[in-house]
C-alpha cells in the first residue's frame, strides 16, 4: 500500500490523474498502475540508487533521481533520498517538459 507521506503532495496528486487519465482509454491498465508505483517505489526504498541522476538549475533538486514506473515505462519517479528515507518529489509522463516543470 502507497504511503501518503512518501509522497509530496503533488506526487500524490501527479498519481491520482494519472490513474484517472489512463482510466478514461484503458480502466484495466488504470487497475495495475498502483500496484507498478507501489512495486517500483519499494524497489527504490531498497536500492535507492537504482534511478539516474538528474541534474537540474533549483539548489533545492539537488540529488533528484530519475525510475520509470516497472510496466509504465513512459512514466516516471522522480526522488530524493535522506539516509534511508526516500521522498518521491513527482511523477510525470515522460512526454512532459519536466526540465522546465522543475524550474518553478
Amino acid at each position: 500500500m502507497l504511503s501518503p507521506s512518501l509522497f509530496t503532495p503533488q506526487a500524490w496528486q501527479d498519481a491520482l490523474e494519472i490513474v484517472e487519465y489512463i482510466g478514461t482509454d484503458n480502466p484495466e491498465a488504470a487497475s495495475r498502475f498502483v500496484p507498478a508505483l507501489e512495486e517500483t517505489c519499494a524497489q527504490l526504498a531498497a536500492l535507492p540508487s537504482l534511478g539516474s541522476a538528474r541534474t537540474f538549475q533549483r539548489k533545492d533538486l539537488k540529488g533528484v533521481r530519475m525510475l520509470p514506473v516497472t510496466g509504465f515505462e513512459h512514466y516516471l519517479i522522480f526522488y530524493t533520498t535522506t539516509g534511508k528515507n526516500l521522498k518521491v518529489l513527482r511523477v510525470l509522463h515522460a512526454a512532459r517538459d519536466f526540465p522546465t516543470m522543475f524550474k518553478e
